[in-house]
């Protein structure tokens, strides 16, 4: 059973590049069942729009996350209440549209929950993700109550991501850092069988400053004319991890961080 996971979706070129490449890959890499993070995919670099999930969804994507920019394009509000495989952060304060965790049947019969999480340090403001965290871990149980667990932490800092991944350490599948659109280079199994990478990279183009163009990037840095961030337009790169699933336990066999196409390599 292997699982495709990948990180934040920026504007047209990581749109265009799901849509060109991503079923090619899901055949190739024999993949099962794919989560992908959309909160950037709109072409102004935030949030994202019906037309997109849609999109997402023809082209091999299971479940859509989010993080801090699920609401910067409004006509979401509405489909995400009426759409179970869009996710928002489960800890956003309530009452907010959507939910923030659902499970899936694979075409093989297999239950997949998804956890969509998001940090409380450096972020928009959000109930306490730890609090949330092990109320659900009171609730929940891998192997009962689903077969596999992947948990999607959208946050801004290392060691948050890092204690969320050993919180849920033997009681996940696999915790993948999203938001700062940088691929980590620290894929592993942890202690108890978890799969982690502090975060999974972005999908779009890397000839920029994390997905945005950089020379109007660079002037907003130094101060001189500039425009509010838009997206760089060249060729994207697809990143995130595969894990491989281990049936029995429901934890991971193995991970691996992806990389596909655009200036970045897997190395």
């Amino acid at each position: 059973m292997k699982i495709l996971f990948l990180g934040d979706v920026v504007g047209s070129s990581g749109c265009r590049k799901i849509t060109n490449d991503l079923s090619s890959q899901i055949k190739k890499n024999n993949i099962d069942f794919v989560i992908i993070n959309g909160e950037n995919a709109d072409d102004t670099g935030v949030g994202l729009t019906k037309e997109i999930c849609k999109d997402f969804f023809e082209n091999g994507v299971d479940v859509i996350t989010t993080g801090n920019h699920v609401w910067d394009q409004k006509d979401i509000m509405n489909f995400i209440d009426n759409e179970n495989r869009l996710l928002r952060p489960k800890n956003l304060f309530e009452p907010a549209p959507g939910k923030g965790f659902e499970i899936y049947k694979t075409k093989k019969n297999y239950k997949i929950g998804v956890l969509n999480l998001m940090g409380n340090v450096f972020m928009k403001k959000c109930d306490d993700v730890f609090k949330i965290s092990k109320e659900f871990l009171e609730k929940y149980d891998l192997k009962k109550d689903y077969d596999f667990l992947i948990v999607d932490f959208h946050g801004e800092i290392t060691s948050e991501k890092n204690a969320i991944g050993h919180y849920f350490d033997g009681k996940a599948t696999l915790v993948i850092g999203t938001h700062t659109h940088i691929p980590t280079n620290d894929a592993r199994v942890l202690k108890n069988g978890t799969a982690y990478q502090t975060d999974a990279g972005m999908c779009g183009d890397y000839d920029s400053v994390i997905g945005m163009n950089k020379d109007n990037s660079l002037n907003r840095f130094m101060k001189k004319d500039s425009i509010k961030h838009f997206p760089a337009l060249g060729e994207a790169s697809l990143s995130g991890v595969i894990v491989n699933c281990n049936l029995e336990t429901g934890l991971a066999n193995s991970v691996e961080s992806y990389i596909f196409g655009g200036l970045l390599k897997n190395t």
